[in-house]
């Protein structure tokens, strides 16, 4: 698709050249250029500049007067694929129940698991599709989707085809991430060992041979898995060319920000609960740290310290966690609002870990999250908006009036 947009308020997230991430300081500085143009070619970003230094053009040409234009969000950690809902456990943690009281009683991952085993393959595609057009419709340009609802070998593998099927019907960049050590599923549940060898020996190299994902993740926390299982499963997945992710930090400190470091994970994720000797880990690598705000908010545990981090030089990204029982939304302007109402980020420092960041986290770095030449056209044009502290601000309303995939126009409502 070509396509020129004019009289653009304000085009946000500018890079001449191409960068991995901002860290620190640099988080707070959103390059941007007022009364712009932007040049689509052939679903790339061909040009952008001053107004008064637009080129002429053959091409359809959009009139942005009073609107703004930023990348697409960059979700980097969700789990859309899952069949049916825990809405029953919504309402027993509204009666008092903890994440970990509604799990012992049959609930959480297991639930989920449970409903995805008896979900056919198409049924499962039909649901998951749906969830994809929303956050497509929310300004979302590329995500990374998580297996790990399954926890047997058929389902595991029934959830990464799905992702596979959705990357080559949607024009959005999907990430697919191999998590089947999300839980211990019951028949193993005295036999942990078995469960993470079978995850190895029988399913890695299907995975290999049928190309089902780019990563391979694992709950690193208390009473699921612990540093050793998440060594061996990170040592793993590099035998099949698969980069690690980690759940970390969720409930509890482990050290499993140090074991992601160690094995050159490419993000850690969650966060809720750092300490300093975290924080000092982090500094001067190349993983990048993942906060899940909608998660926190939904089950009312702490916010990943944010401001600690950031000011401790970190880099941070944001992403929604988009999961029927701790986060049933992806909504990516929610995750921004929040980061800065509850976590205390500056917009600048929300929509750099929403967008830049959030494409480094899915190794997309060189392919979205900044408006750079020849990186996709993945878009969103706003409505017509003062500045760009009115996304973050306006929480709850939409901003967006349209959304762009490779420069075409998104519209499946």
């Amino acid at each position: 698709m070509n396509v020129l947009f004019i009289n653009i308020k304000e085009l946000i997230q500018v890079r001449e050249k191409n960068i991995d991430f901002v860290s620190g300081k640099e988080m707070n500085t959103l390059p941007t250029i007022k009364d712009a143009f932007l040049l689509v070619e052939n679903g790339l970003i061909s040009d952008f500049g001053d107004m008064k230094d637009c080129p002429k053009s053959t091409y359809k040409t959009i009139d942005a007067t009073g609107k703004m234009i930023l990348p697409s969000w960059c979700d980097s950690h969700t789990h859309i694929v899952y069949a049916g809902n825990r809405e029953n456990e919504f309402v027993d943690r509204i009666k008092g129940l903890s994440y970990k009281e509604i799990a012992e009683k049959g609930g959480g991952i297991l639930n989920s698991a449970k409903k995805l085993q008896v979900t056919s393959e198409n049924e499962l595609y039909n649901q998951s599709k749906k969830r994809l057009e929303e956050i497509i419709q929310l300004g979302t340009g590329a995500v990374e989707i998580k297996s790990g609802y399954g926890l047997t070998k058929d389902s595991e593998l029934k959830m990464l085809r799905v992702i596979k099927k959705l990357k080559e019907k949607y024009p959005i960049e999907i990430k697919a991430t191999f998590l089947g050590a999300h839980a211990v599923p019951n028949q193993y549940r005295n036999n942990k060992s078995a469960y993470l060898q079978m995850l190895i020996d029988d399913i890695l190299p299907v995975i290999k041979e049928e190309n089902l994902a780019d990563f391979i993740d694992i709950f690193c926390e208390t009473g699921y898995f612990t540093i050793k299982d998440t060594e061996k499963i990170l040592e793993a997945g590099k035998e099949y060319n698969l980069k690690g992710k980690i759940h970390v930090n969720q409930f509890t400190a482990i050290n499993g920000v140090q074991v992601g470091i160690k094995h050159n994970a490419l993000s850690v994720d969650h966060l809720e609960e750092m300490r300093t000797e975290d924080i000092e880990a982090l500094k001067n690598t190349k993983t990048m740290p993942v906060a899940l705000p909608s998660c926190s908010y939904f089950l009312s545990i702490p916010y990943t310290p944010a401001r600690k981090m950031i000011d401790a030089g970190l880099p941070l990204a944001l992403a929604t966690d988009y999961n029927p029982g701790s986060t049933p939304s992806g909504n990516m302007n929610f995750v921004v609002s929040t980061a800065c109402i509850k976590m205390k980020m500056t917009p600048e420092e929300a929509i750099n870990a929403a967008t830049i960041n959030g494409a480094y986290a899915m190794n997309l770095k060189n392919k979205t999250g900044s408006i750079t030449k020849g990186k996709l056209a993945n878009l969103i044009l706003t409505k017509e908006i003062s500045s760009y502290n009115f996304i973050p601000y306006s929480f709850g309303n939409p901003i967006i009036e349209t959304v762009f995939l490779k420069g075409e126009e998104i519209k499946y409502i």
